[in-house]
């Protein structure tokens, strides 16, 4: 399902389903079957952030790996349980979605003259994702009855998934030709992948073919063979799609043009220069169209706080116990930051309080425009933080990190609870499964990042994945420590011009003008590697092109064939780290 311009997101995104009396749902093979998918996508997902610089649809592809695990083992599973299983593979995600912080640490760390007083290792971050993971599950429990219930916001990838689930369930053809279209499409991702020279393995051409002029293949310009980047841009539609390309024109185009003119590039320059300049412009859009957004419908923001309602039905997850569990969790991320990675008492509570307004701006953007705005938001908590306690590089970037995956955990659970809304599911069982999954998740990402950074490198000229979000998060740590004099010339006039531009892009947006880019969108082109764009936006066009010539193919094909292009390549790219720990595999 496309995230853009879909004429059939609210019709579906108000559909409210029952579930027949007797039916089961949390089950302990859906729980067993539940936190297999959790490691699977916990472990593979950080590979797909780190290498496009955000996060792509991960419920779809969590419920189609439901529908196989449970299929496998069983053939009389149910819609209900496959909903539970989905739920452990997004929250896992989502938490495994947190690796940009784990690399902000190693790219800070890396830097001349920059002192970080901590060093995670794989025991601290879990210790630290989970925590704070599962506090953001709990505080997001009494916002289902405002987001979902209420208001009824479209939330595109929880309805996505709950059409999948939907379409899958039953012994019927169509979900066995989706279940095929899965298969065939991630062995052909993984056959690619194994065929570039990212794998290590065959290496029989390079995984980025630079195209155009000397100045455009320094900056990268090219095609990345990567069907995961092909099926990321089928996912997310034509509009943002084109606003990305764009962003590459403008960030790895004309800016090094730009900057070689001036004498700001030296004539050997490299794409990771091109990023350290264009990163800045790039952010100032991300950021200012964000809250720009948020003023606009502070009405709407205003209801979210007055209205949040204590109404709660018998499947519900009560809230005593979320109220218990909430103190619990927070006292155990006290003492974890405390003892562990020395944040103060009173820093942890602060990131705490304020995670909850950027819980609230998160959800109320990712319900309507089905972009979770955190990464940009945490920019924002480094500012705060950076006034708080000035010139403390390390507290900004486990406070902020903190109140960011706090946020970030109640992205996934608003999504699962939108797709059970959908079906009918018991909002308790869902929540207790996120629960359980999130430190599936936060163990998963601990012990695999480590094994990418090594085989694939995160650091330097040569890495491969360069995770753009990353690279904006310790940009701007030495920034709040340093002063803007740390920044490349001309890079805060860009900043500034790039704000003012994401506020216009914004104010225009809300008027529902279907020509307007997205600035999200604008941004991010110009800080993920262009030639990763480039395919992206050849699945965009694919996307559009399918879904007007065969909207019969379309509706069954589609989100499959996507999810197996971006399952084939992660999965293999988290194989090949283990092979070459366990000594089968040299690189």
């Amino acid at each position: 399902m496309s995230h853009a311009d879909r004429d059939d997101v609210r019709t579906a995104a108000d559909r409210v389903g029952v579930k027949p009396p007797g039916i089961r749902e949390f089950t302990p093979r859906a729980v067993i079957c539940g936190l297999l998918v959790a490691v699977v996508m916990g472990a593979s997902y950080p590979y797909v952030v780190l290498k496009l610089g955000f996060g792509p649809n991960v419920s779809v592809v969590a419920a189609f790996f439901g529908y196989l695990v449970l299929g496998i083992a069983f053939k009389n599973f149910n819609r209900w349980e496959n909903n539970i299983v989905q739920t452990a593979g997004t929250a896992a995600a989502q938490t495994a979605f947190m690796c940009v912080l784990l690399a902000a640490f190693d790219m800070l760390a890396a830097r001349p003259g920059t002192t970080l007083a901590v060093t995670l290792t794989p025991m601290k971050s879990f210790a630290w994702l989970s925590t704070a993971g599962i506090l953001g599950v709990l505080m997001a429990v009494p916002m289902r009855q405002h987001f979902v219930v209420d208001e009824k916001l479209a939330f595109p990838d929880g309805v996505a998934a709950g059409e999948t689930i939907i379409a899958l369930d039953g012994e019927g053809p169509e979900a066995k030709k989706a279940a095929r279209a899965l298969a065939v499409a991630g062995l052909a991702s993984a056959a690619v992948m194994l065929m570039t020279e990212d794998a290590h393995v065959l290496n029989w051409f390079g995984s980025v073919t630079a195209i155009g002029t000397t100045v455009m293949m320094a900056s990268g310009v090219g095609v990345n063979w990567s069907l995961l980047s092909l099926g990321s841009g089928m996912l997310v539609g034509l509009r943002i799609n084109l606003s990305m390309l764009i962003g590459v024109v403008v960030g790895w185009i004309a800016v090094p043009y730009l900057l070689l003119d001036r004498g700001i590039l030296s004539p050997t320059f490299n794409r990771n220069d091109v990023l350290l300049w264009s990163m800045w412009p790039g952010t100032g859009m991300l950021i200012a169209s964000g809250l720009t957004a948020l003023v606009l419908k502070w009405d709407v923001l205003k209801r979210t706080f007055t209205n949040l309602s204590a109404r709660a039905d018998g499947a519900s997850f009560p809230l005593r116990w979320t109220a218990v569990g909430i103190g619990l969790s927070s006292v155990a991320l006290i003492i974890v930051q405390k003892t562990s990675l020395g944040l103060p008492v009173w820093v942890t509570v602060v990131a705490i309080l304020l995670s909850v307004p950027l819980m609230l701006v998160g959800l109320r953007v990712l319900g309507e425009t089905n972009w979770g705005p955190i990464s940009q938001l945490s920019n924002t908590m480094q500012a705060i933080f950076g006034a708080i306690v000035p010139g403390n590089l390390t507290v900004n970037m486990l406070a902020s990190g903190t109140t960011g995956t706090i946020a970030v955990e109640s992205e996934a659970l608003m999504q699962d609870y939108k797709a059970g809304h959908m079906i009918g599911s018991s909002p308790k069982y869902l929540t207790i499964m996120q629960i359980l999954a999130t430190p599936v998740g936060a163990a998963a990402v601990s012990w695999m990042y480590p094994l990418l950074r090594s085989t694939y490198g995160i650091v330097g000229d040569n890495a491969q994945l360069s995770s753009p979000i990353s690279r904006r998060m310790a940009g701007f740590g030495e920034i709040l420590v340093q002063g803007f004099g740390a920044l490349p010339a001309g890079a805060v006039p860009a900043l500034v011009i790039g704000a003012v531009l994401g506020i216009v892009l914004a104010v225009l947006e809300s008027r529902k003008l279907g020509w307007v880019p997205s600035p999200t969108g604008i941004g991010i082109g110009m800080m993920v590697p262009a030639a990763v764009i480039l395919v992206m936006v050849v699945g965009g066009i694919v996307e559009h092109v399918w879904r007007r010539t065969s909207p019969r193919t379309y509706e069954v094909y589609l989100a499959p064939t996507a999810s197996g292009f971006i399952a084939g390549e992660a999965l293999v790219a988290v194989i090949i780290p283990l092979l070459v720990v366990l000594g089968l595999l040299s690189v």
